[in-house]
């Protein structure tokens, strides 16, 4: 499946509506461009719709729904897709730490397909040869012609077929898009503990969208807390029971022995080094697996509304 072409097309049809989504388009010197969702520009919710989409390969639908969080109002995040593999591990998984010089950002997107370096995409087969492509950047800084040269040399295109699209983490577009991973972080969990991925077949998921944070750091914190404790999956899976009963208790978030304070607390107890955090917290609270072959349900996890409440609100 042509993944940076589904993309590139959803990112078509935001271009045209660009002045109702609030969203920059910028070329950049040298071949290339970028549409900026919440650096200058303002952003917004559709936006930030629109970018989870995109990054999801156009694979999934995306949808805001109500919900609450401790007895206040709080919007949801709600992910739906019959191609979760190659939506969610083939293209929205942030796997790709973008450095060059002093640009950082962690990149995500179908993009990836086309660089292609991280094992999973020779082990499922998910690797392609796109002619041009398109990524998700989370950070607060432009890309840069060095960058955009750096993307197009290691995917294989010119620099003129590369399209970014990049939202600092505190701002509407840029936390709905990282809340918005819900699916993924359990596809990815899933993987991690080597269970055979490809037999989910269906998913959906939903997290709390929590309020945008005043600096992109305590945006990390109240986002992975979004997924960590306050975020629901239901996977569709095939196969047997007995596999999903033994891992079923190490997929959800609470297996984690950091599990249980906001993650701004664990992450300035490890000075702010990701690698050092547990990475088994990085998970849904809640994983239920409905067996299609078998029609069983497997519920694993439970949600931590007091966690969200501090995290949050500051309760």
């Amino acid at each position: 499946m042509d993944l940076n072409g589904r993309a590139l097309r959803r990112v078509e049809a935001l271009r045209a509506v660009l002045d109702e989504r609030r969203v920059f388009e910028r070329v950049i010197e040298g071949g290339g461009r970028y549409f900026d969702c919440g650096i200058e520009a303002r952003g917004g919710l559709v936006a930030g719709l629109d970018l989870a989409r995109i990054c999801l390969a156009d694979l999934a639908d995306v949808s805001i729904v109500p919900g609450e969080v401790a007895g206040r109002p709080c919007p949801v995040v709600q992910v739906t897709t019959d191609h979760p593999l190659l939506a969610c591990l083939g293209s929205q998984y942030a796997g790709w730490a973008i450095s060059e010089g002093k640009f950082f950002a962690m990149g995500s997107g179908p993009m990836r397909a086309a660089y292609a370096h991280e094992p999973l995409f020779a082990e499922f087969g998910l690797g392609e040869r796109p002619e041009a492509v398109v990524g998700v950047l989370e950070g607060r800084k432009p890309p840069t012609p060095a960058v955009v040269a750096r993307v197009a040399e290691t995917c294989g295109v010119a620099p003129e077929a590369v399209t970014l699209l990049v939202a600092p983490t505190a701002s509407l577009a840029g936390t709905l898009q990282v809340v918005a991973r819900s699916v993924e972080t359990a596809l990815h969990k899933l993987h991690e503990l080597r269970f055979d991925v490809r037999r989910v077949v269906s998913a959906h998921g939903v997290a709390p969208l929590p309020p945008v944070a005043a600096d992109d750091l305590a945006a990390i914190g109240r986002t992975n807390d979004a997924i960590l404790y306050g975020a629901r999956v239901v996977l569709y899976v095939t196969g047997d029971d007995a596999s999903i009963e033994e891992i079923g208790p190490k997929v959800p978030s609470a297996a984690s022995r950091d599990h249980g304070e906001p993650f701004a607390a664990i992450f300035a107890r490890y000075n702010h080094d990701f690698y050092a955090v547990d990475p088994h917290l990085f998970s849904p609270a809640e994983v239920a697996f409905q067996n299609l072959d078998t029609g069983r349900v497997h519920a694993f996890g439970k949600l931590a509304p007091e966690v969200l409440a501090r995290s949050f609100h500051g309760a």
